[in-house]
């Protein structure tokens, strides 16, 4: 585990405990979400929060301007906070990160289903209902499409890779026939 992802544990963990006491995790992690989505889709946005010759208070400013009507002052302080020290760059992680801690209070897990075509929603949901049957939690959704995988489905969910692809059915029989051959 590499020490940035360790210190967006922290600063996550400190958000979720402020948005739990204000009975705001739901709504936390949507304006946290806004706020990663933003500037990772914006270079220059990125370049400036990066330039070290540029004083702390104008990429706050420039924070503050740009989301202060779209977030909560708690994520606006923890962006304050990053920024001043120096931490701009974990703003992605410290999102993952509350996304976890905010999955497990409310009883969510977050699944990534990669497929060799694109489901319909109707497909999306029932596998929504599958995997929540199986992990026991309510499953939310983020479908990858991965036309190399031929045909059938891998679910991630954590650390847990269900594969029922046909790539990875052809991986396991060629394994096994490599194993027999021995």
């Amino acid at each position: 585990m590499s020490r940035d992802s360790v210190v967006a544990k922290r600063y996550a963990k400190a958000l979720f405990q402020i948005a739990q006491l204000n009975n705001t995790i739901a709504e936390t992690q949507q304006q946290l979400k806004v706020v990663d989505e933003v500037i990772e889709k914006n270079a220059e946005i990125r370049k400036f929060l990066s330039f070290p010759n540029i004083e702390t208070s104008k990429k706050i400013a420039l924070i503050k301007g740009a989301f202060s009507d779209k977030i909560s002052v708690n994520v606006l302080n923890t962006l304050e906070v990053l920024i001043t020290r120096g931490r701009h760059t974990i703003i992605g992680d410290v999102y993952e990160a509350y996304v976890k801690l905010a999955g497990e209070a409310l009883g969510q897990a977050q699944a990534t289903v990669y497929t060799a075509q694109q489901l319909s929603a109707d497909e999306l949901t029932k596998v929504q209902m599958k995997f929540g049957a199986i992990v026991g939690k309510q499953i939310v959704v983020n479908q990858i499409v991965k036309p190399e995988l031929l045909g059938g489905i891998q679910v991630r969910i954590g650390d847990r890779l269900y594969d029922g692809s046909l790539q990875g059915k052809l991986s396991r029989l060629g394994q096994s026939l490599k194993f027999q051959a021995l």
